[in-house]
């Protein structure tokens, strides 16, 4: 099992070799870091063409709100039981917010400390599809709860639901870690900022939502509210590409200055992502209560157990868990599947691309 999704190289090997693109500038000497303090503005010569390509493959994986059809959706919730109904309530809720924040700690953090035009275009287009995430998650709320007053709940819901609220403090928990800072001077300001990069990367979009999107395709695998399911492949397909690029980050960080990644830091790693699937159990808890034909409490901790596992492999560091995807309707959705996903999916939907579009059969 995994339902990591990847399309950069191993950990600690960079797509493009930052070394190398600093000798064919013949600037080695006064090279700077990726995180080193400064705002560079030139794209020419390119220290990480790596980042720039990420940008370009990201243009080409556009969608619109628009284009995802909910209208048979309206009828399968009439068709839900009440528990089921109180799930999808609370996972519109929670996605009202949670990329909301991810673009506030992008622009917040990530814009300000990536020292990489290049970088710096994928983080604006990154910026651009949290929007489309958004807009997404509005039009869902409108469709799925048309009473006023629900509406107004679910967008509250980082203040009125515990399981929401606490996910949402161990976001702002990170956030706030390093917001202060304006500049990456020393060794535990890097350090912050890793660690920063790393949760929304690898907890964030990496848990949070890999564990609302098993919800999804778990109505899905039942004939259930498949424009949900649509637009959840194509936020998929974006998160995929965000925590792709983060992991490259980390990995080019690590081969510019390696002595941040020490015991220490993988210690505080295991720990974040421990914590993170604490939150997002009680977050299951909420939502499965005393448990739903295939979907429970119990099945969700191994779930969010062995993404957690593979978010802590692929940063290079040893596994917690030890287990494994229990969800037959995930199987599809591992590592080796997503590492091709693009490659693979040459008729997938992307610009200038027509005609209908399904990933119904390969997810």
């Amino acid at each position: 099992m995994t339902a990591v999704p990847e399309t950069a190289g191993t950990a600690g090997t960079p797509a493009t070799s930052a070394a190398a693109a600093t000798t064919a500038s013949g600037a080695s000497a006064q090279r700077k870091n990726l995180l080193d303090p400064g705002f560079e503005l030139t794209l020419r010569p390119m220290r990480y063409p790596h980042f720039y390509d990420r940008y370009r493959d990201a243009i080409k994986n556009t969608w619109t709100v628009e284009e995802v059809d909910l209208h048979s959706d309206v009828a399968d919730l009439a068709k839900l039981t009440p528990g089921e109904q109180h799930m999808i309530s609370r996972l519109v809720a929670f996605f009202a917010t949670g990329d909301s924040i991810v673009a506030n700690n992008l622009v917040l953090t990530l814009y300000k400390h990536i020292n990489s035009p290049e970088a710096r275009l994928y983080l604006s287009r990154q910026l651009f599809e949290e929007a489309v995430h958004v807009q997404f998650y509005l039009t869902l709320l409108d469709t799925y709860l048309p009473d006023m007053d629900e509406r107004i709940e679910a967008f509250a819901a980082v203040e009125n639901i515990p399981s929401i609220r606490e996910k949402a403090q161990f976001c702002f928990r990170w956030m706030d870690s390093v917001e202060e800072m304006d500049r990456l001077e020393s060794k535990a300001d890097r350090r912050r900022f890793l660690l920063n990069l790393i949760c929304f990367a690898a907890c964030i979009e990496g848990l949070f939502f890999y564990g609302a999107f098993a919800y999804v395709y778990w109505f899905r695998s039942r004939g259930l509210l498949h424009g949900l399911a649509t637009g959840t492949n194509w936020v998929f397909r974006d998160e995929t590409m965000h925590m792709s690029f983060a992991f490259d980050v980390v990995d080019t960080v690590r081969q510019e200055e390696p002595d941040l990644f020490d015991e220490e830091l993988e210690k505080q790693v295991t720990a974040m992502l421990e914590e993170a699937v604490e939150a997002e159990l009680q977050f299951a808890r909420d939502l499965c209560g005393d448990g739903l034909p295939g979907m429970n409490t119990e099945s969700m901790r191994a779930y969010l157990e062995a993404v957690a596992d593979q978010r802590l492999a692929r940063l290079g560091f040893p596994v917690r868990y030890g287990s494994t995807n229990p969800f037959s309707f995930m199987e599809l959705q591992n590592v080796q599947e997503l590492t091709n996903f693009f490659e693979r999916r040459a008729s997938a939907y992307q610009v200038a691309v027509e005609g209908s579009v399904s990933f119904d059969d390969d997810f």
